[in-house]
């Protein structure tokens, strides 16, 4: 069973920086898809970035440009480095790992079998 754990999070400045890792352990492969969530209060899931088994990365809108996913093949850990926040950004940023559905877009929750905790971030204006 694959687990994942996110780090990173915290309170920042609207304008500032934060960068979020979720480390992978037990059967996460790295050739699983990774990706990033956040939920806002009283607001749904919301994809993020997803990094494809073979590296393709696929980015949302609202983040597009301010944010950039990575992974570490080697260790398997996905990397969330995130510029110019600003208060829409706010919320608990998971990771999810292993595409469950090929259907499914990239960056819907439904697509991913494992998930992590989340990690709270928080930008104030």
């Amino acid at each position: 069973q694959g687990q994942l754990e996110e780090s990173g999070g915290g309170s920042v400045q609207a304008g500032g920086s934060l960068r979020l890792t979720c480390k992978s352990y037990g059967g996460t492969r790295s050739t699983y898809s990774m990706a990033w969530f956040r939920q806002a209060p009283g607001k749904e899931h919301e994809g993020i970035a997803a990094v494809g088994g073979s590296g393709p990365t696929t980015y949302a809108e609202s983040v597009k440009g301010r944010f950039v996913a990575s992974k570490d093949y080697t260790t398997n850990t996905l990397f969330l480095e995130m510029n110019r926040l600003n208060a829409e950004d706010s919320g608990k940023y998971s990771c999810a790992a292993q595409r469950v559905s090929t259907t499914a877009p990239v960056l819907a929750p439904e697509s991913y079998r494992h998930w992590g905790w989340g990690t709270q971030v928080t930008v104030s204006s």
